[in-house]
């Protein structure tokens, strides 16, 4: 049975990729295509935008006017916009596969409160080499961490609008989680001036912007004589596109709950 899948920011970056991964997936149809109301291209057919040709279904502002068009929502728009879909889609009980990033701790809140009431994939990446990382983070913190400095480097293009990455950070937090740390409190995010010496259980954060960079990830775990890399690089986004597809497949057979790319991967 093919799974009818809505995509949010449709006319963007990501939203093209999603489309196109889509068609790419004889188990997946875009059935809804989604855009602010004050965007020029609605009306526009969602296919061409994409780059795939003509595939008959229009861009469109008004999700409650389509909520039974999707059995899946997939957004990687902005937070305002998410909340409200989230909304929409709890009122409904839609399925969603998120990666929007950068919320607010209130919009945190509001957007869990609307996520428990449906099936929901959210990840800061989804690529399924990340999410290999993710796992190989864990076993390198518990075998490494209490032994090793951990720094954390991510870059990505000049347009990415906040930092650290949600990946980066969800990589700070799975090794916060495996050495027994709260993220919050040994985090560093910037160096400058007369620091002083490291402390041990930091975990700091290089941000680099810049050029068309996909997405580089390195958590190192420097010790005294050796260290250990595990890198991620992504070259197209469409990594991303195929894994938020195959996370909407499979969340189109689960129950109401929160889950991420570990749960897709079976990596748990």
């Amino acid at each position: 049975m093919t799974t009818k899948i809505a995509v949010a920011g449709a006319a963007g970056r990501m939203g093209k990729i999603l489309i196109e991964a889509i068609s790419l997936n004889d188990s997946a149809s875009l059935s809804v295509a989604l855009e602010r109301p004050e965007s020029s291209l609605i009306g526009a057919d969602a296919g061409e935008l994409a780059g795939i040709g003509k595939c008959g279904v229009a861009v469109t502002a008004n999700i409650e006017e389509h909520v039974n068009d999707f059995d899946v929502l997939v957004d990687f728009t902005a937070p305002i916009a998410t909340l409200h879909h989230s909304a929409v889609c709890a009122a409904h009980k839609k399925a969603m596969v998120i990666g929007t990033t950068g919320f607010s701790e209130q919009q945190k809140q509001e957007f869990y409160q609307n996520l428990a009431q449906i099936p929901a994939v959210v990840a800061s990446n989804y690529s399924t080499g990340v999410n290999l990382c993710f796992k190989l983070l864990e076993v390198a913190a518990r075998v490494l961490g209490d032994d090793s400095d951990i720094e954390i480097y991510e870059a990505h293009h000049r347009h990415k609008v906040d930092a650290p990455s949600g990946t980066a950070l969800s990589m700070g937090e799975v090794v916060a989680r495996e050495t027994g740390r709260d993220l919050s409190e040994v985090a560093v995010y910037g160096r400058e001036g007369q620091t002083g010496a490291r402390a041990q259980d930091a975990i700091g954060f290089t941000t680099v912007r810049g050029g068309d960079v996909v997405g580089d990830h390195t958590v190192s775990f420097l010790a005294d004589g050796e260290r250990v890399e595990i890198t991620h690089k992504a070259s197209s986004r469409m990594a991303f596109g195929r894994g938020a597809i195959r996370a909407a497949l499979w969340l189109a057979e689960q129950p109401a709950g929160l889950y991420d790319m570990q749960d897709v991967l079976d990596l748990k």
